[in-house]
C-alpha cells in the first residue's frame, strides 16, 4: 500500500484532513476527506465511480466532504463531516482484496472517519470492509447494521418536499401536485411509493432501462419520460433531482417550471449563485443536504445500536428543520440555501467549541 498524490495545502479548501490511498496490487485509488471534526468523527459514505481523472475525484470528495459537515450538524448529530471516493468503475475492478485494502485505510485513521455507502457501494460492501476496520456503518442486519439506508434518505426527502410544499402552497402535502423525479435508483424508487401513496402524480426519468423497467411494472401510473432535459422543461410542480450533483445549473435553471426543488442528489447547485438565481426566478430550493439527511441518519444510529423506529422518527424531524429554515430565509431575506448554511455553521461553531472545555 502507498500514496499515490498528496494534497499541497488541504487547509486552503477548509479541511482538516486529505488522504490519498493505493493498493496497486488489488487496482485500489481511493481518497478520503475530512472537512470538520468539530462536532465528532466524519462520518460520510464511499462513491465508487470512473472518474475521468484525479482531479475530478478530488474535487468531487472535497464537496462531498464539506456537505456532509453541513448535513450531520443540521440533522443534529454529534459527527463531523467526511467522504470518501474510489476511482475506478465498480463493475471492473470491485473485489473483496480491493475493499479490504479500503478498510485498512479507514482504519488507519483510527476512528476520525466512519464511512457508509453511497453511489456505487452497497451493504455487503460495508460488510466486507468492515472486516478490516471497525469504523463502518450501513452494514447488513445480519451482522447488526441497519441495511439500506435508502429507506430512510427517502423518507426523509419526502419530509422536507412536504415542508416546502406547505411554505408555498399552505398545506403539508404532495397530492394533487405533479412531481417529477430525476433517478430512479435506491432512492427515488422509495420516494415515488411515498409520493403516490400521499396523491401526487409522478413523471419520471432514469438513465438505467432496469429501472425503468422497474416502475412500468410496479407503478405502471408514473410517467416517464426521455431524459432529464425533457422532465425539467415538463409541467410539473416540484423537481426532485435524485441522480448525481449539479442538477441545478445554467442550463436547467432557467427553463425549470417547477415551483419548489426538493431531491435527494447531493450537491445540486452547480455552482455559488444558482441559489440566487432559482430565488429569483421564485422557485423554492429546500437544500439538499437538509433533506437528503435520513441516510446519514440511520448509519449514524447504527453506531449506538440500530433501532430503526428512533432512527426514522429523526428523519422525520427534517419537515421541523426544513420548516426552520424556510422561515429563517424569509426572516433573513436570503436564500434557503445561505440560511441553512448558517444554521449548520451556527451549530459547529457552538456546540464544537465545547471541545476546548477540558475535562481532565
Amino acid at each position: 500500500m502507498g500514496v499515490f498524490a498528496s494534497t499541497d495545502d488541504p487547509g486552503s479548501t477548509g479541511h482538516e484532513q486529505v488522504v490519498f490511498c493505493q493498493d496497486k496490487q488489488s487496482g485500489l485509488k481511493a481518497i478520503i476527506g475530512i472537512y470538520s471534526t468539530a462536532l465528532g468523527p466524519a462520518l460520510g459514505g464511499t462513491r465508487f465511480y470512473p472518474y475521468a481523472s484525479e482531479e475530478e475525484a478530488l474535487a468531487d470528495v472535497l464537496d462531498l466532504s464539506r456537505g456532509m459537515a453541513y448535513k450531520n450538524a443540521l440533522a443534529g448529530l454529534d459527527l463531523g463531516g467526511g467522504k470518501a471516493v474510489i476511482w475506478g468503475d465498480p463493475e471492473q475492478i470491485k473485489s473483496e482484496a480491493l475493499l479490504r485494502a479500503y478498510g485498512r485505510f479507514v482504519e488507519s485513521l483510527a476512528g476520525r472517519y466512519y464511512t457508509a455507502c453511497d453511489v456505487g457501494t452497497y451493504v455487503a460492501d460495508m460488510d466486507v470492509i468492515a472486516r478490516e476496520t471497525s469504523y463502518v456503518t450501513g452494514r447488513s442486519v445480519e451482522h447488526g447494521g441497519a441495511g439500506d439506508s435508502s429507506v430512510l434518505t427517502a423518507w426523509g426527502v419526502f419530509q422536507g418536499m412536504r415542508a416546502a410544499a406547505e411554505h408555498v402552497w399552505g398545506a403539508p402535502t404532495l397530492a394533487g401536485k405533479r412531481v417529477g423525479v430525476a433517478g430512479l435508483g435506491k432512492v427515488g424508487k422509495y420516494l415515488t411509493g411515498h409520493l403516490l401513496e400521499d396523491g401526487a402524480e409522478v413523471v419520471a426519468t432514469d438513465v438505467n432501462p432496469r429501472a425503468l423497467e422497474w416502475v412500468r411494472t410496479t407503478h405502471p401510473q408514473v410517467t416517464l419520460v426521455d431524459d432529464t432535459a425533457a422532465l425539467v422543461a415538463s409541467d410539473i410542480d416540484v423537481y426532485a433531482p435524485c441522480a448525481l450533483g449539479g442538477a441545478l445549473n445554467d442550463d436547467t435553471v432557467p427553463v425549470l417550471r417547477a415551483k419548489v426543488v426538493a431531491g435527494a442528489a447531493n450537491n445540486q447547485l452547480a455552482h455559488p449563485g444558482i441559489e440566487k438565481v432559482l430565488a429569483d426566478r421564485g422557485i423554492l430550493y429546500a437544500p439538499d443536504y437538509v433533506v437528503n439527511a435520513g441516510g446519514v441518519i440511520q448509519v449514524a444510529d447504527e453506531i449506538e445500536g440500530f433501532n430503526f423506529e428512533r432512527a426514522k422518527l429523526r428523519a422525520t424531524r427534517i419537515y421541523d428543520t426544513t420548516r426552520e429554515i424556510l422561515r429563517l430565509a424569509d426572516d433573513e431575506g436570503v436564500p434557503p440555501a445561505v440560511a441553512a448554511d448558517r444554521l449548520a455553521e451556527r451549530r459547529m461553531a457552538e456546540v464544537g467549541r465545547l471541545r476546548t472545555i477540558h475535562l481532565r
